[in-house]
């Protein structure tokens, strides 16, 4: 799988970046046919520092179709894991299509 991580307006240092490259990794366990994916990383500017601002939007494309997550949470960490967990929901029926 093609994995590209985007860090809007800031610089991820290596421990994020692994983090996210480990988390959506494990999607193939969960589907196979996993062409790509593209990871957005930014800050939600109109939330009060300190807050859930950290924005995390996963978009995976996989054969006739795309997948898309976004969560908002503390840190970029836990929105990675929402996210993941959201485009686990989507995998799971898009396989109950494929049936």
């Amino acid at each position: 799988m093609n994995m590209k991580i985007n860090c809007v307006h800031f610089d991820a240092d290596t421990k994020l970046e692994d983090f996210v490259k480990l988390k959506v990794g494990k999607l193939e366990n969960f589907f196979d046919g996993i062409i790509s994916s593209e990871v957005f990383l930014t800050f939600d500017k109109s939330e009060k520092p300190h807050t859930e601002n950290k924005i995390a939007k996963i978009l995976i494309e996989i054969p006739g179709s795309e997948l898309f997550a976004e969560k908002q949470a503390k840190t970029f960490e836990e929105a990675v894991d929402l996210s993941i967990e959201a485009l686990k929901k989507q995998i799971q029926k898009h396989k109950e299509k494929l049936k």
